[in-house]
C-alpha cells in the first residue's frame, strides 16, 4: 500500500493535506477519541472534557476552563515529527499546496509549512475578551490561576474552537478554496467525525488517500486507505 501512495504523489501536482490529531502523537500529543486520549477520562472534578472545553463553560468557570487547559491541551515542549517534516519537504518541492487540519498544536507550521488552515485555531495565539490585545502561550502558561490582560484587565481567551463555538467562515471558505485547486487529498490522523471539518473528505472530488489506526466511516469514499501509523508510513 505504501508503494501505491508513493505513486500517487509522484502522479499528483497538486496536493492538499486534511490533518488530525494522529499525526501528532508520535510528537507526545494524544488525540482525542482512542483508549488514551484526551476524551478517556470521563470525570475532572466532576465533569467531562467536552463539558470544560465549551464556550459556556469558560464563561461560567474560567478558572476550572484553564487548570484542565493547561494540565491536558497545552504540550509546549511537542516538536514536529516525521511526518510534520515529510508533509514540510512536499511543500518545499511544490508538491503541496496547503495543509487544513483540526489541530491546534500549531507543529506544522513549526515544521515550516506556510500555507495552513487552522479550522479550530491555536494554543500559540490569545487575544483579551476586552480589548482583544494578542497575547503568546508563555503569557498562558505564566498566569498564576487567570490570564488577565496587562492592559485593560479583561480575561484572556485562547483562540481555539470551544464547543458550541463556530468555526472562522474565512478559514473554513479559505480551506475550500484549496482543495478545489488540489488533485489530490492526503487525509491523516482523524476519525472523520467532527462536522462540519469532515466535509472537506467528503466534498472533494479528486484523488482520495485516507491513513489513520483505525477504520472510519468514510474508508469507503477513498481512493487508497492505510491502517497504520503515519509516522512509519513516510518513513
Amino acid at each position: 500500500m505504501n508503494e501505491d501512495l508513493k505513486k500517487i504523489i509522484e502522479k499528483s501536482k497538486k496536493i492538499v493535506l486534511f490533518s488530525g490529531a494522529g499525526i501528532s502523537c508520535a510528537s507526545g500529543i494524544p488525540d482525542f477519541r482512542s483508549s488514551n486520549g484526551l476524551y478517556s477520562d470521563k470525570d475532572y472534578k466532576g465533569y467531562t472534557p467536552e463539558e470544560i472545553i465549551s464556550h459556556h463553560f469558560f464563561i461560567q468557570k474560567p478558572e476550572l476552563f484553564y487548570k484542565f487547559y493547561k494540565e491536558k491541551m497545552i504540550y509546549k515542549d511537542a516538536k514536529p515529527n516525521k511526518a510534520h517534516e515529510f508533509f514540510a519537504e512536499l511543500e518545499k518541492q511544490g508538491k503541496l499546496i496547503g495543509i487544513i487540519t483540526q489541530n491546534i498544536d500549531g507543529l506544522h507550521s513549526v515544521a515550516g509549512n506556510k500555507k495552513i488552515y487552522e479550522l479550530h485555531g491555536s494554543i500559540q495565539r490569545n487575544y483579551c475578551t476586552k480589548c482583544h490585545k494578542f497575547f503568546n502561550l508563555d503569557y498562558i502558561i505564566n498566569s498564576k490561576e487567570l490570564p488577565i490582560c496587562d492592559v485593560c484587565g479583561g480575561l484572556i481567551k485562547p483562540d481555539v474552537v470551544l464547543y458550541e463555538e463556530p468555526l472562522d467562515t474565512d478559514v473554513f471558505s479559505g480551506a475550500f478554496r484549496c482543495i478545489e485547486e488540489a488533485d489530490c487529498l492526503i487525509t491523516v490522523g482523524t476519525s472523520l467525525v467532527v462536522s462540519p471539518a469532515n466535509e472537506i473528505f467528503v466534498y472533494f472530488k479528486g484523488t482520495k488517500v485516507l491513513i489513520n489506526l483505525q477504520e472510519t466511516m468514510y474508508d469507503y469514499m477513498a481512493d487508497l486507505v492505510i491502517h497504520e501509523d503515519i509516522v512509519k508510513v513516510v518513513s
